[in-house]
Parts: structure tokens; C-alpha cells; sequence
């Protein structure tokens, strides 16, 4: 295969990803979704029995090029996330955030293990917990959006749910970066603490977390004095790229962290408090949202596929898509309730958590890479994206409609 030929395929993923993302977002629903339906759209294809075709966007050389292109959109997205993550938001909303998050990451853990172990029995406990694990990512840009429309993104309710999120992020990776490094232990290690393989993954975890801070400590510094003498200079973003895909290498080459995992702590170690995060988010974002990424969400749309899928892996596929709404959902509004939230405002926190996106994408390729969660279970993911973005946005201008009437009601009862 000419490498001309690869341009073809790659051309069209980016062009239908731009247009079904753009549709998606004119919907009020996350461009991934969009993404997703492109990739959907260009793996049909497929059916087409035409060889010049099926060689161009389905042979071995496309697909390891679309596979490494995506590695690298998987990267740029959780670096990206972790710059974003401003760990200072957290004191502003103290302990309330910390218990709806706790509770909004074990609940949907709790059940997604529940329903894979009373339905795949046979399976590994590892296997069980990733299950669970996939359904603990959580992402709150339709949220968001919703909140600013509706006027509510800085009252209590918009800052726990922000805040949370936060946490909910460093939570979920570091679940997913425990799990990875039992997969990566091999099946000896298992959750035997006794067991001497066992150890040795939970060390180098350790170890990892460790020597990725103390050296995030040493690059802030750099780029401090880089930001003095060079503000808003091109070096700041190549060297901040050049740390993401050294700090993923590292994870899961030395430390069997996954790779995703070493990116998004490289984000939170360059970002925060650095003035010029800004600067290097917009690079990373427009470079990874550019090309990359959505390769990374149409290469996963290209591969879904429904065959194989037998009667009790549907049934387990429709409990999981339950679990996942009903585990936020109870999960944070519990949360927020303990608080001593309202009982509406302790429900807009529960249906604020509850949307998915790309990161759940990311931990579910992740789990299906390992080989501990089976591919089939790509189409009920991505029916919790579609699901969780259309309902959000819905009862959450609900709630706050019926607030509204309520009060209109009882001043309309005083002036009486």
C-alpha cells in the first residue's frame, strides 16, 4: 500500500467528524457523540464488496496508522484534562464535594461489578472491577452548558457539580491506574496482597505517583523561569507536549500505570496555577482536536460492531446502561443530600453527574486493550453517552422550571 492511499480514509473521518460533531453540538448534545455516528457511518463501508475500497479503509496498514494516530488522540485528551483540572476550585466548595464524589464513584463501581459478576461469574475479580471502574468517569460539559443557560453555573449546585467533577477525575484514574497495573502484573499477581507479584505492581504504582510528582516539582520550576524570560513563546507548549508523551511512556513502559494515566498527571503537575496554561491548553486542544481525537472517536465508531453480541450479553448491556445512569444519579444526589443540599438541588446534582463523554470512551478501550472487558460492550457505552446527554439537559431545565412555578405559586398565594 502507497502511502498516498492513506490520505483518502483520513480525509474522510475528519470531514464527517467536523459535520456530525458540529450536528451533534447544534442538538445540545457533546461533539463526540457526533464523532461516534462518523466513524459508525464510515465502518459501513465495510459491506460495500468493492476490494479497493475495503484495502483503503480497512486493511492492515490503515488500520495500524488509525490506531497509532489514535494512541495519540487518547494522550492529548487526558493531558488536556489534566490541565484543566484546577485543584484550588476544591476548597470552595470544601467537604460537600469530596462526599458527592465519593459516593458518585462508589455507587456506579458497585453496581457496574455487581451486574458483570452475577452475569459473567466465570470471569476474573479483575475483570469484574473494571467493569465497575468504567462506569465511575463521569463529564459535566453538557452541565455545564445547561447551568450557564439557565443563569446557575456559580450557584451552589453549579460549583459542587464543577468541583466534583475535579475529583472525580483524580479518582477515576487512579482506580483505573490501579487496575491496569494488575492486568499488567499478569493473572498471577491477582488481588492476593500476599502475593509477591502482587506487591511489586502495588510498589511500582506507588513508585510511579511518587517519581512523577517530585519531577512535576522539577518542571514546574523550568517552566516558571521559561514563562519569565519567554512569555507566550512556542518552546512552552513543544517542551509541555514533549513531558505529556514522556511522562505516558514512562507509565506504562516502566511502572505498568497506563499510559493515559501518566498524561493526565503530566497535565495537572504543568497546569493549575501556571500562567501560561492557558496558552499550552488552546495548543494541545486545537492540535488534538484538529486531527488526533477525532480519529481516536471515529476509529471506535469504524469498529462497533454488534455481531457476537449473544442474548445474555444484551440483557447484561441494558442492566449496565441502568447501572451507569442510576449509580451517578443516586450516588451524587446522596452526596449532595448528606450535605444538607435541598431535596431539588441534591437531584440537579445527581443529574448533573450523571452525563458521560469521551472519558469513558478512553477507560473502556482501555479495559478492552487489557483484554478484561469485552469489546461487545462498546454499543451499550456508547448508548450511556447518548442516553445521559439527551436526559440531562431535560430534567434539569425541568427541575428548575418547577422551581420556578412553585415560587411563582406561593408569591401569587401571599399577594392574596
Amino acid at each position: 500500500m502507497d502511502p498516498f492511499e492513506l490520505l483518502l480514509p483520513l480525509a474522510l473521518i475528519l470531514l464527517l467528524s467536523k459535520l456530525m460533531g458540529l450536528g451533534a453540538h447544534k442538538c445540545g448534545m457533546p461533539a463526540v457523540i457526533g464523532m461516534l455516528l462518523a466513524g459508525i457511518l464510515i465502518g459501513c463501508l465495510r459491506y460495500i464488496p468493492w476490494q479497493p475500497l475495503q484495502t483503503a479503509f480497512f486493511g492492515e496498514d490503515t488500520k495500524f496508522v488509525i490506531d497509532v494516530f489514535s494512541k495519540i488522540g487518547v494522550v492529548l485528551i487526558m493531558f488536556s484534562a489534566g490541565l484543566g483540572t484546577d485543584l484550588k476550585k476544591l476548597k470552595s466548595t470544601g467537604i460537600a464535594s469530596v462526599v458527592i464524589t465519593t459516593l458518585g464513584v462508589v455507587v456506579p463501581m458497585g453496581l457496574g461489578t455487581l451486574a458483570a459478576y452475577l452475569f459473567f461469574p466465570a470471569a476474573s475479580l479483575l475483570s469484574h472491577f473494571f467493569y465497575g471502574a468504567i462506569l465511575t468517569a463521569t463529564s459535566v460539559s453538557v452541565t455545564v452548558a445547561v447551568l450557564k443557560e439557565l443563569g446557575k453555573l456559580d450557584s451552589k449546585v453549579g460549583t459542587s457539580i464543577v468541583a466534583a467533577a475535579v475529583i472525580d477525575d483524580v479518582l477515576g484514574i487512579v482506580i483505573l491506574s490501579v487496575l491496569t497495573g494488575f492486568s499488567a502484573g499478569g493473572e498471577d499477581a491477582g488481588w492476593d496482597w500476599f502475593n509477591p507479584n502482587a506487591a511489586l505492581v502495588t510498589i511500582k504504582i506507588v513508585v510511579f505517583f511518587v517519581a512523577a510528582i517530585a519531577l512535576g516539582v522539577g518542571l514546574r520550576k523550568l517552566f516558571d523561569l521559561m514563562e519569565r524570560h519567554a512569555p507566550h513563546n512556542r518552546r512552552v507548549p513543544i517542551i509541555s507536549l514533549a513531558a505529556c508523551f514522556l511522562y505516558a511512556y514512562a507509565a506504562e513502559k516502566f511502572f505498568g500505570v497506563a499510559d493515559i494515566t501518566g498524561a493526565y498527571i503530566a497535565g495537572i503537575l504543568l497546569g493549575g496555577t501556571l500562567s501560561e496554561t492557558p496558552y499550552v491548553e488552546s495548543k494541545v486542544d486545537t492540535m488534538g482536536y484538529l486531527f488526533f481525537s477525532p480519529i481516536f472517536f471515529a476509529s471506535i465508531g469504524m469498529d462497533l460492531s454488534f455481531e457476537g453480541i449473544s442474548l445474555s450479553f444484551l440483557a447484561f448491556g441494558f442492566v449496565y446502561v441502568l447501572m451507569a445512569l442510576l449509580g451517578k444519579f443516586i450516588g451524587c444526589g446522596a452526596g449532595a443530600k448528606l450535605c444538607k443540599f435541598s431535596w431539588g438541588d441534591s437531584v440537579r446534582v445527581g443529574l448533573g453527574m450523571m452525563v458521560r463523554a469521551e472519558v469513558v470512551l478512553i477507560c473502556t478501550e482501555k479495559g478492552v486493550s487489557a483484554g478484561l472487558v469485552d469489546a461487545a460492550i462498546y454499543p451499550f457505552v456508547f448508548l450511556i453517552i447518548l442516553i445521559s446527554s439527551v436526559l440531562t439537559p431535560i430534567l434539569m431545565k425541568a427541575t428548575y422550571r418547577h422551581e420556578a412555578k412553585l415560587l411563582e405559586k406561593g408569591e401569587t398565594q401571599l399577594q392574596k
